[in-house]
């Protein structure tokens, strides 16, 4: 292997999945770039090859950031990834959206506006957690906050996940990225997530260097237009590599169980501690968790966040068939208290 190929961010990992013979007559490659019928990929002389997909491969078995194997006009097999951020496809069935693949840090912007919401930073946060990438929460607009200081909007970051990195900047300032180079370095890959219009695309252009187009913001509601309309890897001007996507309006959680249960580690703790183990932590008796919220020890409407994630979770994370089943389940239920209602009335 050559070492060149450590500038993509390879690694002992992916050379242990390669054959003997894989190694003598394959290239390996990365992929910058995922499209309907082929797929865009990087050697590690920094080529740029255009790649058919053809056998049984499609495109959603992709994400921006794989490894894979090539004979120079296909893709001939996709490597393990060492970790993977993903999230559940809009709709009703439980398909997995591919978002970014190998990183080794997720930057979650957000803003000191309106845009700084707790729960859509623990959906982020969690997402990260369960993928096992360090996240980092990047708070822009800290020249000009809404309410208070920026330092007010970074305590509260901190609150929510006392593990990820905080930091707040101005994302004009082209001085500010200075802060950001310790993730940015050789080898590494982060992955840029966040609503549309907290300078997503304004810090994706100051740690590339890129003429990344930025859209404009519409300050009366802090929301602003999708400037970036597909994923795609960049080199960073500290050496490392940016996969951008776009803002994500529709973050559903799914296979997150460990993620929201390590981000609400104190929740989850307590919980296991109830008189039942099937506590839904309602209205049950020896709820520890409920106990807690009553003597203000939590704060109930995290615990509310909690246990929405948790159930959306659970709901996004069946198959099509327990799916199916959970509705045939509901509908049995249905028909059987409409019949005990009509029984009474003597109908």
């Amino acid at each position: 292997m050559t070492p060149n190929l450590k500038r993509l961010g390879w690694s002992q990992y992916f050379t242990a999945q390669m054959s003997v013979e894989e190694i003598e007559t394959l290239t390996p490659v990365r992929i910058s770039e995922v499209r309907r019928r082929n797929i865009i990929a990087l050697t590690a002389e920094l080529d740029r090859l255009e790649l058919a997909l053809t056998g049984d491969l499609v495109a959603s078995d992709f994400a921006v950031g794989d490894f894979a194997l090539t004979d120079g006009e296909k893709i001939v097999r996709l490597l393990d990834r060492k970790t993977v951020i993903s999230r559940k496809s809009a709709g009703v069935t439980s398909q997995t959206q591919l978002i970014a693949a190998n990183i080794d840090t997720l930057f979650i912007t957000t803003s000191c506006n309106d845009d700084f919401n707790e729960a859509r930073l623990e959906r982020y946060l969690a997402i990260a957690i369960e993928a096992e990438t360090h996240p980092v929460i990047i708070i822009t607009k800290a020249d000009r906050p809404e309410r208070g200081s920026a330092d007010d909007y970074v305590t509260r970051a901190k609150v929510i996940y006392a593990p990820a990195d905080v930091i707040a900047l101005n994302a004009k300032d082209p001085e500010a990225f200075g802060g950001l180079k310790y993730w940015c370095g050789k080898g590494q890959t982060l992955a840029l997530v966040g609503s549309s219009g907290v300078g997503k695309s304004t810090i994706a252009r100051g740690l590339t260097g890129l003429d990344i187009e930025i859209g404009d913001i519409r300050e009366d509601d802090a929301k602003g237009r999708h400037t970036t309309t597909a994923r795609s890897m960049h080199p960073m001007l500290e050496g490392g590599w940016l996969i951008d996507t776009p803002g994500m309006r529709e973050l559903a959680l799914h296979d997150a169980a460990e993620g929201i249960g390590t981000l609400f580690e104190d929740i989850t703790d307590l919980s296991t501690t109830c008189k039942f183990s099937d506590c839904a932590h309602d209205t049950e008796p020896g709820c520890k968790v409920r106990a807690a919220i009553e003597d203000g020890t939590l704060d109930i409407e995290r615990v509310e966040r909690w246990r929405k994630l948790r159930e959306e979770d659970e709901r996004n994370s069946e198959t099509v068939a327990e799916a199916r089943d959970r509705g045939r389940k509901f509908s049995k239920m249905a028909k059987s208290v409409m019949k005990a209602k009509k029984a009474r009335r003597g109908e």
